[in-house]
């Protein structure tokens, strides 16, 4: 697979059908190769009280990118089993991009990583968070609620 294939058309469908994504402008920049690359453009109200970029949304991105890293490997009907997160530094710049790669695939549950990465005006990266995750392969999909 590759950032042009199909599958990222598909996987950007289903990053779309999700509400809270889409209020937060979130969009999907390459899926494939057991890895995935979630951005978004930092608005002033997804800041903190000091003007970073709040925990929750690294938070958020790192949960998604991770998920999508692993449907690489594993397809659709996935949820979080689990993941932690590890701030590095404050998160100031312009994009966060959430760059998710797969660990270890298995039947079960797919092992995944994730770097944060805050981009500047100027294009400079700066890594201010790190994720491991753990996907569930679901054996079924759930009923959306409501």
């Amino acid at each position: 697979m590759s950032a042009n294939s199909p599958d990222l058309a598909l996987a950007q469908k289903a990053l779309g059908s999700q509400p809270f994504s889409v209020y937060l402008g979130a969009r999907l920049t390459a899926f494939g190769n057991g890895a995935a690359t979630l951005e978004l453009d930092v608005r002033e109200e997804l800041r903190q009280q000091n003007g970073f970029v709040h925990g929750g949304v690294l938070s958020y991105a790192a949960d998604n990118a991770l998920t999508f890293a692993a449907g690489t490997v594993a397809g659709p009907g996935l949820l979080t089993a689990g993941y932690t997160i590890d701030y590095l530094r404050p998160a100031r710049g312009v994009v966060l991009r959430a760059h998710a790669q797969v660990v270890r695939p298995g039947r079960t549950r797919v092992v995944c990583r994730c770097d944060l990465i805050m981009l500047d005006a100027d294009g400079n990266q700066t890594l201010c968070a790190i994720a491991q995750g753990t996907i569930a392969v679901a054996q079924t999909t759930l009923p959306r609620p409501g």
